[in-house]
């Protein structure tokens, strides 16, 4: 199947969520949460992801993960990523109790298109504390594409991960997870990138998002948010409105994407100092916020 099948096949087969000018909605992807280990990227941005987390939820905010949210090629045991990072996990619980959590898989979560292996990982948790088994996030759905669709002029933001223009990284996950565990993890430690990752590797980086671009222009510039390769994008309005969230694995700082009264807006929250020495999370806008209407056709 080619990219452009399985693109349209994505969109056309996700779910549609209304939103309108009063919708706060945040997207992140790739945090490659993982076990803690030197292996984990994750690890060293989390107190900025649970900090940045926290506040949207204080705020009101729908959470959305476009993908990659879990590192299942390099962890082979799910138990050790929850440990590792529960108070993420019992963060996002709160989001789903509220109805304000929405997920997508991406190539390193990709089994989660399996639901008995969402309710394996996600439905319940063991507190050793007491020695039993409690709810975690119960009946949660994970999706390939979600489609936002505004209740007033109908226009439409595509959410998926992106994989579905990466060949490899689609059709061939499974390899490619063989590979991250048996070769690329050891070698990640000591600094040697993996070829086959876009995000890793410039010239597969383009080619993946060329595919995306020729997809939105053959599809009416349909909006369209991904992650996978790692790159925050943010057209000017009459550019092809391809968007990219980035990651929450950057250097010492993520990225994701607001959209809020009918605006989005590219952000990053990173570790700022104070004059006084002190240290603190901040939020700063890259780029936006740019009204959604601006990037219709006519």
């Amino acid at each position: 199947m080619s990219s452009r099948k399985r693109l349209t096949n994505a969109y056309t087969h996700a779910q549609r969520i209304a939103f309108n000018d009063s919708s706060k909605i945040v997207l992140f992807s790739d945090c490659h949460r993982g076990d803690n280990s030197f292996a984990d990227d994750f690890a060293n941005n989390r107190n900025i992801y649970f900090h940045a987390l926290s506040h949207y939820y204080d705020q009101g905010f729908t959470y959305f993960e476009l993908g990659d949210g879990n590192e299942l090629w390099e962890n082979l045991n799910f138990k050790a990523i929850f440990e590792a990072h529960k108070n993420v996990f019992m963060l996002l619980r709160k989001f789903h109790q509220n109805g304000r959590l929405h997920m997508i898989w991406g190539n390193h979560d990709m089994v989660y298109k399996n639901p008995k292996i969402v309710e394996k990982h996600l439905s319940s948790f063991f507190e050793p504390i007491d020695g039993k088994d409690k709810p975690l996030m119960e009946r949660l759905t994970y999706h390939e594409a979600l489609v936002l669709k505004h209740e007033d002029h109908g226009q439409e933001v595509f959410l998926l991960h992106g994989h579905q223009a990466d060949w490899w990284n689609y059709e061939f996950w499974r390899w490619g997870r063989f590979l991250v565990r048996i070769l690329w993890k050891p070698l990640q430690i000591v600094g040697i990138a993996d070829p086959t990752s876009p995000a890793k590797n410039y010239r597969e980086l383009i080619k993946v998002e060329k595919r995306l671009k020729k997809w939105i222009l053959a599809n009416n510039m349909l909006l369209t948010v991904v992650g996978h390769t790692h790159r925050p994008r943010f057209p000017e309005p009459g550019e092809i409105p391809f968007f990219n969230d980035g990651s929450c694995v950057h250097p010492r700082s993520i990225t994701g994407i607001e959209i809020e009264s009918g605006e989005i807006t590219l952000i990053k929250w990173h570790v700022t100092t104070k004059k006084d020495g002190t240290l603190q999370v901040s939020r700063t806008i890259l780029e936006g916020p740019q009204p959604l209407q601006d990037y219709r056709l006519g």
